[in-house]
């Protein structure tokens, strides 16, 4: 009796190990709870050590010894599986390559309202010498504020926004360099909406008609509550990335594990690919600065057509004290071809 039930609870826990890790493969990616857990690969791998460590103290008990071993083989498997994919995705390489005449440097930082300053943004993007600046939960009270002080640091931007009713984070600012010509915000219709529900996105085209179209992303957090909003968020952004010439940024509270399926051809999200996943640095955390990088969840991304190489990514972590729950992400582009 007891050999059956400890027979059935290790079947379960190898598919328990097996759902968590690689969702996907039982299209769970987007489903509650398997989407919030496989964000946090960190912390699996933590889990899976834990159970390790129990499991052969319990298998200093004779008779649990059996059981406990096939136990300790799944945390094994688990925690290796789970970090291997980490270290597949990138932990960070050596930073961003200088800048050419040609590059572009997008920077995405979910401000959190209030909490970061105006300044701050503004010496951020100057530092990494962005020419798009895309600011989920944002006013454009603020985002004019950064554009006015990058302006006097020596790099204009103009400024785009696209707010609902209620507090900040029902705000999302664009920055956009004039160098990149003058851009107009859009209305795109995509499966009967018009924009991602709850929290907003901005989509900007070149007024001429020459650039790439522009996405400052930002999709609801997967609550509970929240989890039909998320999915049809996700599924609004990845149609904007249809056409040859798109870059996204932003804060889609989602890993690349949540947007398997939701790709084209081959690509990541619509026709669109990942920037941190393409240099290495698709593993460290963005959210939340309370923890270290990789334990924490890649939910913010940086992503471009073929129209663009991505040559380097980095996540910002010396600003985790300035207000915002989450850390910068800075990637720099080359036109493809």
């Amino acid at each position: 009796m007891f050999r059956l039930l400890g027979l059935l609870v290790t079947v379960l826990a190898a598919i328990a190990a097996a759902i968590v890790t690689w969702p996907q493969f039982f299209r769970l990616e987007r489903t509650f709870p398997f989407a919030q857990i496989v964000s946090l690969r960190g912390l699996l791998v933590v889990v899976f050590v834990v159970v390790l460590v129990v499991a052969a103290l319990t298998a200093l008990a004779r008779p649990l010894r059996a059981f406990a071993a096939s136990i300790a083989v799944i945390a094994v498997l688990g925690a290796a599986a789970n970090g291997g994919i980490l270290m597949l995705r990138g932990t960070g390489g050596d930073g961003l390559p200088e800048k050419t005449a040609t590059s572009l440097r997008i920077m995405t930082w979910n401000t959190a309202g209030s909490a970061t300053s105006p300044q701050l943004i503004a010496q951020t993007a100057i530092a990494m010498r962005a020419d798009v600046v895309s600011l989920p939960e944002t006013t454009i009270e603020t985002g004019e504020a950064v554009a006015v002080a990058m302006r006097e640091l020596g790099s204009p931007m103009w400024a785009h926004h696209e707010a609902y009713p209620g507090w900040a984070a029902n705000s999302t600012t664009l920055l956009i360099s004039p160098t990149l010509g003058d851009y107009a915000v859009v209305r795109s219709e995509s499966g009967g909406a018009s924009n991602t529900t709850t929290v907003p996105s901005v989509v900007a085209m070149p007024v001429n008609g020459k650039g790439p179209t522009i996405v400052a992303a930002h999709a609801i957090a997967p609550r509970p509550e929240d989890m039909e909003h998320w999915r049809s968020g996700l599924t609004w952004l990845a149609d904007q990335c249809a056409s040859a010439d798109v870059i996204m940024a932003g804060d889609f509270n989602a890993t690349i594990d949540n947007m398997d399926r939701l790709g084209v051809d081959g690509a990541d999200f619509g026709h669109c690919r990942d920037a941190a996943v393409a240099t290495g640095t698709a593993a460290v955390g963005t959210w939340t600065t309370a923890w270290p990088t990789l334990l924490g969840s890649p939910i913010d991304h940086v992503l471009a057509t073929d129209a663009w190489k991505p040559t380097g990514s980095v996540v910002l972590t010396s600003l985790d004290e300035s207000g915002s729950d989450h850390r910068p992400l800075v990637v720099q582009l080359e036109r493809a071809g």
